[in-house]
């Protein structure tokens, strides 16, 4: 199966929260993102509410038509909030409250029994769990035996050593990818993720099932335009 492309519109959220009212229009957002060819839609709501706010997600979740991946530090308002809306898949991220952006993915051997209880109310819900981890073959062993569905790589130190040395970069990541592929679980990826190292990162590991880019994505729209710029990450997710 192609690597589907979901675009995460917290970013959107930001501009309009700036000013107050609603413009732009998250929810139009989404559906553009939607009809431009994106695959999912990701949220990831803070318990401050500075970009995607709570009543965000309950009014996005009737209105989409691909994946709806919510994302976030499973503490209880957000475990609520997921399972009354039943998204396709849920990110655990953990997040703290001081937190400006993801920084960091879980360690889930300390956490094994937390992210177990977690990941287990998720799944008898019917919602697919990705755990959020570091590019470290360990970590996505233990989210494995946590019940996850599938890890999301924090691809943050690769976009940084990407134009240093890209083949040194990526090599974390294909092991934690292999790992991923021999317990079974699903790969996601995602974090500063661009139009600059989007393609290599894909040709090297082209099992990824999805990647989420936000900030990367909103950035290039000033320039490109928005469906443009979903075209051009759509692009670098081709098979060759």
């Amino acid at each position: 199966m192609p690597t589907k492309l979901s675009v995460n519109i917290n970013k959107v959220a930001t501009i309009r929260n700036a000013r107050g009212g609603n413009n732009p229009n998250v929810l139009q957002v989404a559906q553009d993102c939607e009809r431009f060819g994106a695959q999912g839609i990701t949220v990831h709501p803070r318990p401050d509410q500075r970009h995607i706010r709570y009543q965000d997600v309950r009014n996005l979740k009737p209105l989409l038509t691909t994946e709806f991946n919510i994302e976030g530090n499973p503490i209880s308002e957000f475990i609520a909030l997921v399972l009354e809306n039943r998204p396709t898949q849920v990110t655990l991220v953990p997040d703290g409250h001081d937190q400006i952006t993801s920084n960091h993915g879980w360690d889930t051997k300390t956490h094994l029994n937390f992210l177990t209880d977690v990941t287990a109310r998720f799944r008898e819900a019917g919602i697919r769990v990705s755990i959020f981890v570091n590019a470290d073959e360990e970590m996505v062993e233990y989210a494995s035996r946590a019940g996850a569905d599938r890890v999301e790589l924090y691809t943050e130190p690769y976009a940084a050593g990407y134009e240093q040395d890209r083949v040194a970069a990526i090599a974390p990541f294909i092991h934690a990818a292999e790992a991923a592929r021999a317990c079974g679980l699903g790969l996601n990826a995602g974090h500063d993720l661009s139009l600059q190292n989007l393609a290599f990162f894909h040709q090297q590991i082209p099992w990824t099932d999805e990647v989420s880019i936000g900030h990367a994505l909103i950035c290039d729209a000033l320039y490109f335009g928005l469906e443009e710029t979903i075209h051009r990450y759509l692009s670098c997710l081709k098979q060759d």
